[in-house]
């Protein structure tokens, strides 16, 4: 039963009726809320199922009895599905409260009767594959008269058993005949019904007068699972056809010869049918040219699907031309094996053919010129290679309209195409087709699938597509949206399933005039560059399909899955004419008043001193913390070495700054701590050598002192010899290099390497360069006996490199 498929059911029923496992799962889709328990094995009905159950499926279990408790309850129920079980009756009263029940299978059971009530809303009843031996049981059916479709079988067709549901105007009718025994003449001329489907046709007694009865109860007739009965048609077809109404035949599932094949569809060609559908047939026997009358017909249609041979060793040019030659307007053969098809020999009347799923090449209907009418062509899923010869075989058709070669394997190395000029529709999808296809397509083309190729974009080389309406780029290689300027007319976009990260600006722009868009599930990176297209979509967001469930990012992987609809970046992390302002100004106007305030209150020189002070201090206790025995005792804290020109700074504002009233720090001064009588060399060597620092007040008069270059020589060797870091350079007014004479490279090596202390010219500053000096030399001369400093500790900073000898320089 599952070809049947009921034309006002709930649109969800069909689905849940399908394909179901043995899970419980209570879905609401619709407002509907579904219970399944189907496949459970379940040998009654489950007492849980929730109040508030529309559709309920049983199907597939071994339920033998059903209970007036199982589903007075349910009284919100549509659906129930119970095909498939084992029931044998029915509770008189079992459906009593279901008063909304429009859709009830029974099928697949073993019931022999029926004498329950069914409720007035019913519209989809299905009883068959029962045990009924008479259609008595539908005598309660006739108060259904919103009842729509009805499948039933039974083993005797009496016509009083059909006056019952006479009334019902039926949209279909089901009738299986596998257990028919006895056919009443006029029976089935009771049915008041637009579509009758009888399956199972078997070769038994009175099967001729059934059909001659069902061929005029509607126009629409299908017969499926024949067997045998073909065989004795030949003598009754005639008479059947000729008493025939049907104008909608449909026959498969069945097999049959090539000469009975073709003496049904001669007769059939001169009945009244319009449309033949022939399909899950199979044909047998040998096949031979026949001679077939093409004219007045009333048939319009003939589709054939999925024809299996058994015949392989035969002239296929009687079977081609046997179909090429027909003078009706829509001929169908799908899924045949058809390798070719015949050109008409004269001007043919097809309006519409379809060969899906064939084998046929593109040397099918080249040069062919009596296919002049024609205006659908579709060739899905054949061998066609060449697009230039698919072209050349629409060349002669002048009224073609609409072609589909989708899913063929087609190339094209740019050559000229020839199509016909007629051609508005077509479809080119899932073919491997490159960028070069847009050099070969119709030019007043409308509507054109090119999805599931592999297109990067459209050249600009290409003439105008000025007609194209519909253009259909899913599933492809796109970076950007095309450029809409080569489309003028185009109304509808699909670029769906490419790589477009985002779109740019200008492609934006040059589509502005397409009124739908689908451009959902892209690996949309969301940066500053997707916001654009945002706000586009936000102004129109029903311009945009599938918009915003569609649209989600895919970078950077912090906002991944997030919809576009959701994302947001604020405006000064990307417009730079934002951003300069709000932080490049700051940052430069902080920048100037530090230099500012740098420049005018000496900062850096403050920070050099305060610096200078604390490394100082640290190494002093780092270096007193020894336990190093000193080689000798010290009397002084330091020597002073300076120019006579400096004396008055030396003795006025040097000496009073450091020695302090305590003498708790002694300074050795020439003037008074010079032994009279020895050479000034040996005091110099003394006072340096009891010193325990040695200090140099450097100016350019001091370049020019012969004897301030001897302190500062045995300072010098001292450093080395001693390994004791022992200077201390103030630098009292700059020396520039080029004054320093050649012969005094110690100088000018000790100024390129150590660290000096400036001499500041402001009052201010004169505490901290103090402090920093006293720092420098201050030891208890009272503990050097048990201390010696640290050998390759500096008393002054660590060393700077070329800092002040640069800014000397």
């Amino acid at each position: 039963m599952a070809e049947f498929i009921l034309l006002l059911i709930i649109p969800f029923v069909s689905s849940m009726f399908i394909g179901t496992h043995c899970i419980e799962r209570p879905l609401i889709k619709n407002q509907e809320l579904v219970t399944n328990y189907s496949y459970k094995l379940l040998s009654s009905v489950p007492k849980n199922v929730s109040l508030e159950t529309t559709v309920l499926d049983l199907s597939h279990n071994n339920i033998k009895n059903l209970e007036t408790t199982d589903l007075n309850y349910l009284l919100y129920l549509k659906v129930l599905n119970i095909s498939y079980n084992l029931l044998t009756e029915l509770n008189k009263n079992i459906f009593d409260s279901n008063n909304h029940l429009e859709h009830l299978d029974l099928s697949y059971n073993q019931l022999k009767n029926v004498s329950c009530t069914f409720p007035d809303n019913l519209r989809y009843l299905d009883i068959s594959y029962n045990h009924f031996r008479t259609l008595s049981v539908t005598r309660g059916l006739g108060n259904l008269v919103k009842l729509e479709y009805l499948g039933f079988g039974v083993e005797q067709f009496l016509h009083s058993d059909f006056e019952a549901i006479s009334q019902l105007k039926l949209q279909r009718v089901f009738i299986n005949l596998n257990n028919l025994s006895d056919y009443q003449n006029g029976s089935l001329l009771m049915l008041n019904t637009k579509y009758l489907h009888l399956e199972s046709l078997l070769m038994k007694k009175d099967i001729f007068n059934l059909l001659f009865d069902a061929v005029n109860v509607s126009e629409s007739l299908e017969l499926s699972k024949i067997d045998n009965v073909v065989y004795g048609i030949t003598s009754n077809i005639l008479r059947i056809a000729k008493n025939s109404r049907v104008t909608d035949l449909t026959m498969y599932d069945f097999s049959l010869p090539w000469n009975i094949l073709t003496f049904i569809l001669q007769v059939i060609w001169h009945s009244p049918v319009e449309k033949f559908h022939l399909s899950e047939f199979t044909l047998v026997g040998f096949i031979n040219r026949v001679q077939f009358d093409y004219s007045n017909s009333s048939m319009k249609e003939l589709y054939l699907n999925n024809i299996q041979s058994k015949v392989f060793l035969f002239n296929q040019t009687i079977l081609y031309r046997l179909f090429s030659e027909m003078n009706i307007e829509n001929l169908t053969v799908n899924s045949a094996n058809f390798l070719f098809m015949e050109c008409p020999l004269k001007p043919s009347s097809f309006q519409y053919l379809d060969f899906t799923s064939n084998a046929m090449t593109d040397d099918v209907f080249q040069n062919c010129a009596t296919l002049t009418k024609l205006r659908t062509f579709i060739m899905v899923d054949n061998k066609l290679q060449a697009l230039v010869k698919v072209s050349s075989m629409t060349s002669k058709m002048i009224a073609l309209q609409h072609l589909d070669v989708s899913r063929n394997q087609l190339h094209y190395n740019e050559e000229t195409c020839s199509w016909s000029q007629s051609i508005t529709k077509l479809n080119l999808a899932f073919c491997s087709l490159t960028n070069s296809v847009f050099k070969c397509l119709p030019k007043n083309i409308r509507w054109l699938d090119l999805s599931k190729n592999d297109i990067a974009f459209i050249p600009l080389n290409i003439a105008y597509f000025e007609k194209l309406e519909y253009l259909n780029l899913a599933y492809n290689r796109f970076f950007d949206m095309p450029d809409c300027t080569l489309l003028p007319r185009l109304n509808v976009l699909h670029i769906e399933y490419n790589q477009i990260p985002y779109p740019s600006t200008d492609s934006i722009h040059k589509c502005k005039n397409v009124s739908r868009i689908n451009m959902g599930n892209n690996p949309f990176h969301c940066f500053c560059e997707i916001r654009t297209f945002i706000k586009t979509v936000r102004k129109s967001p029903e311009r945009m399909n599938s918009w915003p469930e569609n649209y989600v990012c895919e970078l950077p992987d912090n906002v991944k899955g997030v919809m576009l609809a959701d994302f947001y970046l604020p405006e000064i992390y990307c417009n730079i004419y934002i951003l300069v302002p709000v932080i490049v100004v700051p940052i430069i106007l902080g920048l100037a008043l530090l230099f500012i305030v740098c420049k005018y209150c000496d900062v850096p020189w403050y920070l050099k001193m305060i610096w200078q002070w604390t490394r100082t201090k640290h190494r002093t206790r780092k270096s007193q913390s020894g336990d190093w025995e000193l080689r000798r005792d010290f009397d002084f804290h330091a020597f002073v070495s300076y120019s006579e020109h400096d004396a008055s700074w030396v003795k006025h504002t040097m000496l009073p700054s450091i020695e302090n009233t305590d003498n708790s720090i002694r300074i050795c001064q020439h003037e008074r701590n010079f032994l009279p009588g020895k050479p000034i060399v040996e005091n110099i060597i003394n006072c340096i050598e009891k010193s325990y620092k040695s200090i140099f007040v450097l100016s350019p008069h001091f370049v020019q002192s012969e004897w301030c270059h001897y302190e500062l020589y045995f300072a010098h060797q001292q450093l080395f010899t001693e390994k004791k870091d022992n200077l201390i350079l103030i630098l009292l007014e700059p020396i520039p290099q080029y004054i320093i004479p050649s012969r005094y490279s110690r100088l000018k090596a000790l100024m390129a390497k150590r660290t000096y202390l400036e001499w500041p010219k402001e009052k201010s500053k004169h505490g901290l360069f103090w402090a920093n000096v006293k720092a420098a030399i201050s030891i208890n001369l009272s503990d050097l006996h048990h201390e010696e400093p640290h050998s390759e500790t500096q008393v002054l900073l660590h060393d700077q490199e070329n800092i002040h000898s640069s800014e000397s320089t």
